[in-house]
């Protein structure tokens, strides 16, 4: 969340900041601003919506020459989503921009306040300005070092000095790169923000500060210099394309088909490239949001085909839970952008206790990917929407592999040729269930006048259905529940009215006859039933209907159906499906 990019070089570096935005905006924020730097003066335009209301501003402006800025997109924490609150912040002597959330911020303010300080702003990221202004004295690494000794939380600052003609940055628990390029240097909060110069850069590590020019770039850390390693990504700059595709989520559905056979490929034949589970009596998965999801469906197939015992916890309550750790633990970690700040937490947490982790992640130079004892890299590449959708496919696909070596090493696997040839025919089985977008779109005219909708489901189909209940109100709006199917009646069953969509979800043929029941309490009610699953049944309901294939395999055939229902349904509605209000792409703060 958030985006920060700057630009130091012989270049005027106002379209490269407003370009940087541009490709930062899928993080989500409500509001815009650049500052430009030229000798000692400092010009900042903010505004608040959307990147192109900071354009039409910066239009309406005679800048100052320059070739040293700053800019930011901001997702609001403390304060409204008002000009006076969007970044940059100037405190005395200090420009700066800042990702992250400073949990001192109150006290900081009321101490500078005493100090006779003044704020402008709500915001904690003023408080950080006004800081290192305190004890700023023509020394900016110093008076940044200085005044990061008081700060608790997460930041990542890109940094103007009044008199320094010079760029800085500095990092904690919020991500930052340091680009290299010819004459001209950038920082950024991601690489796609500057993959149109460089795809080499610099990974700002915590606590370091870059000391940056046009020529050289100097990273330090407490005082001494650090030599880094030049990083280079392989992400190309037309995957920032929509490759003429009306929204990045329809582009990233589609290519689910080829990223699920280049993440499943090393380990097809070579399932001993997965770790092996059964070297631990407990595992337990954490991780938030859809990665979430895919965390509970991998714990229903370790607990049903491999017989091993899995706890799965959010992120958020994990990280202040009393864990028990009495039993040789693995913690599974999932995150799509590998800097999620309450799984990064949780992690940390089970370090200390001297518990193994292991994370499934996309991101390999995240603080995730970098941080815990082992790593399985899925293969989405660049995921340019906020909801996800390649990625948790591929986050799935690793849990049911996961499952199946556990439950083969564990011989309780009696068909072994099966399964892998099923694992082997999912990307064309997956195009195939893409490729009939015409059944999603008359769903979707079903359903996309409603304001309230269930998902039902039992047992892994359960999960499945927070999955598809989450992506629907995320893009389009409609406020949808989730539920276990045999729970409705246990009180949410008073909410049906007449005409209300709900989704059921059956691929357990151990128990798709309670389920059906359920159907069935529901339509009496008045419920307009749509059922998802991997046989027809014989009755009036809106059906979409997959290939049926092996249970660990079948929700990644079910949730793009719901991924492309939940599309459709947000086209329909007129709603911003890449950025959905109030959402972020990568959540950096707690």
């Amino acid at each position: 969340m958030c985006g920060i990019i700057g630009y130091i070089g012989e270049k005027n570096p106002v379209d490269i900041l407003i370009n940087g935005l541009k490709s930062l905006e899928y993080r989500g924020y409500d509001s815009a601003g650049i500052a430009l730097k030229e000798k000692d003066e400092i010009e900042i335009i903010k505004s608040v919506g959307k990147i192109v209301n900071l354009e039409e501003k910066i239009k309406d402006e005679k800048l100052i020459p320059s070739h040293l800025g700053i800019a930011h997109t901001r997702w609001a924490t403390h304060g409204k989503p008002t000009e006076n609150n969007a970044h940059p912040h100037t405190a005395g002597r200090v420009t700066l921009v800042h990702n992250g959330i400073i949990e001192n911020a109150e006290e900081l303010r009321e101490k500078l306040k005493k100090e006779k300080v003044r704020f402008y702003s709500e915001t904690d990221t003023e408080v950080v300005a006004a800081l290192i202004n305190k004890y700023y004295d023509n020394d900016p690494v110093e008076a940044i070092n200085q005044a990061l000794k008081e700060v608790k939380g997460s930041y990542a600052l890109g940094i103007l000095f009044q008199e320094s003609d010079d760029l800085y940055a500095v990092r904690k628990d919020s991500p930052l790169i340091v680009g290299l390029g010819k004459d001209e240097n950038f920082i950024a909060s991601d690489i796609a923000a500057i993959i149109d110069y460089t795809n080499q850069y610099y990974l700002l590590e915590e606590g370091e500060i870059a000391h940056i020019t046009k020529a050289k770039i100097e990273v330090t850390k407490d005082g001494k210099v650090v030599e880094k390693e030049v990083q280079t990504t392989s992400m190309e700059r037309d995957a920032k394309d929509k490759c003429g595709y009306d929204h990045y989520m329809l582009k990233e559905i589609m290519e689910e088909p080829v990223v699920l056979q280049k993440t499943f490929e090393p380990y097809l034949e070579h399932l001993e490239k997965l770790p092996d589970l059964t070297d631990y009596e407990e595992i337990h998965i954490v991780a938030c949001g859809s990665a979430m999801y895919a965390g509970m469906i991998g714990k229903t197939l370790l607990e049903e085909y491999a017989n091993t015992k899995v706890e799965i916890d959010v992120a958020s309550e994990y990280r202040y839970k009393n864990i028990i750790y009495d039993r040789k633990t693995l913690v599974i970690l999932i995150s799509q952008s590998g800097e999620t700040a309450d799984t990064i937490a949780a992690m940390r947490k089970a370090q200390e206790h001297n518990v193994e982790t292991l994370a499934i992640v996309n991101v390999k130079t995240s603080t995730i990917a970098r941080e815990s004892d082992s790593q399985i890299f899925i293969e989405a590449g660049p995921e340019i929407a906020v909801a996800t959708t390649k990625a948790y496919i591929l986050q799935v696909g690793i849990m049911a592999l996961l499952a199946y070596k556990t439950a083969l090493t564990k011989n309780l696997v009696k068909e072994e040729h099966k399964v892998l040839e099923e694992a082997e025919k999912l990307p064309r089985l997956i195009k195939e269930v893409l490729d009939r977008r015409e059944e999603y779109k008359k769903v979707a005219e079903a359903i996309y006048q409603k304001e309230d909708i269930f998902f039902i489901g039992r047992k892994i189909d359960y999960a499945t259905s927070m999955e598809g209940s989450l992506k629907l109100k995320e893009v389009s709006y409609i406020h949808s529940e989730a539920y276990q199917a045999g729970e409705l009646k246990h009180g949410t069953i008073s909410l049906i009215d007449d005409g209300m969509p709900v989704f059921a979800i059956i691929t357990d043929d151990t128990i798709k006859d309670k389920t059906i029941s359920n159907i069935e309490e529901v339509k009496s009610r008045g419920a307009q039933t749509i059922i998802i699953s991997n046989e027809k049944y014989a009755t009036d309901d809106l059906q979409v209907t997959v290939p049926k294939i092996s249970p660990y395999f079948q929700p990644i055939l079910i949730v793009p159906t719901l991924q492309l229902i939940a599309y459709e349904t947000a086209k329909l509605r007129g709603c911003d499906i890449d950025k959905p209000k109030n959402l972020a792409k990568s959540v950096t703060v707690e």
